[in-house]
């Protein structure tokens, strides 16, 4: 079957024209302009994200500490280049009469009390433990949570949260997903910036703000005092002490005087 010239020679043009067409035309992308910009990241996995670099982190750290019903402490935390670390929390033992030092270097951990206007003592005390009785609770934010933080196997709930006044960097609000599970860290709101410094935080202990830049941190941490014999200072107050009873006055056993009958004379 012969075809006409004239209809080959349109076959050509159209088929020339399409080939143009698709080469001019920009190549297709995933993202449909319709739906905006891509998804932020999961909260769950930037916390993690924030919390493997805090923990990276070897710096010293000055921190105002806001705690209902007392009035605002300057909180110190330094990291060393070693590892250890020293959280200086004042008004804390004794019924927040007594600032201390918890310290842990090597593997030891050591309470310090520091000196002051109303206890010139000092010393440090090593510890087997930090339990609840002592516990200044200020610490957990830069260590041992921080590996909940990292642990996707942990109970938490993490979301965006807003930024907490005079605060820098994203915040997380963060609480258990189990309610039968105890709560692996503080629920609160905890805020870091990018590096993992941790910016601020809202928890049990009260409200933390970074104060100015962190500074290069010691080699190693050195005790602010002599390690001593003797138990940890607790939290509570000191109970109060006893009244000693005060003597009885002689005489009766009900310790009413005793009385000599008289006789009159006649």
């Amino acid at each position: 079957m012969r075809v006409a010239r004239p209809l080959l020679a349109l076959v050509a043009v159209a088929t020339a024209a399409a080939l143009a067409t698709a080469c001019s035309s920009p190549p297709p992308t995933d993202a449909d302009p319709t739906t905006g910009p891509a998804a932020p990241d999961d909260p769950r996995s930037v916390l993690a994200a924030r919390a493997a670099a805090a923990k990276d982190l070897r710096q010293t750290a000055l921190y105002a500490l806001k705690t209902t019903g007392r009035a605002d402490r300057s909180v110190s935390v330094t990291v060393a280049q070693d590892g250890g670390w020293k959280v200086d929390v004042p008004a804390t033992a004794l019924g927040g009469t007594v600032d201390i030092s918890l310290v842990r270097t090597g593997d030891a951990y050591y309470q310090c009390a520091l000196p002051s206007a109303a206890r010139p003592q000092s010393g440090c005390v090593r510890l087997t433990k930090v339990v609840s009785a002592y516990d200044p609770k200020v610490q957990h934010l830069f260590t041992d949570w921080l590996e909940v933080f990292m642990d996707r196997q942990a109970a938490l709930a993490v979301t965006v949260a807003t930024t907490l006044p005079g605060v820098q960097g994203t915040c997380f609000s963060v609480d258990t997903s189990a309610v039968s599970v105890k709560a692996p860290v503080d629920p609160g709101i905890y805020c870091y910036a990018d590096n993992g410094t941790l910016t601020g935080a809202r928890t049990s202990v009260g409200t933390l703000t970074l104060v100015g830049a962190p500074t290069p941190a010691p080699p190693t941490i050195t005790l602010p005092g002599a390690v001593v014999p003797g138990p940890p200072l607790p939290n509570a107050s000191p109970p109060a002490p006893s009244l000693t009873p005060s003597a009885k006055p002689s005489g009766t056993p009900s310790g009413k005087p005793t009385v000599t009958p008289t006789t009159s004379k006649g």
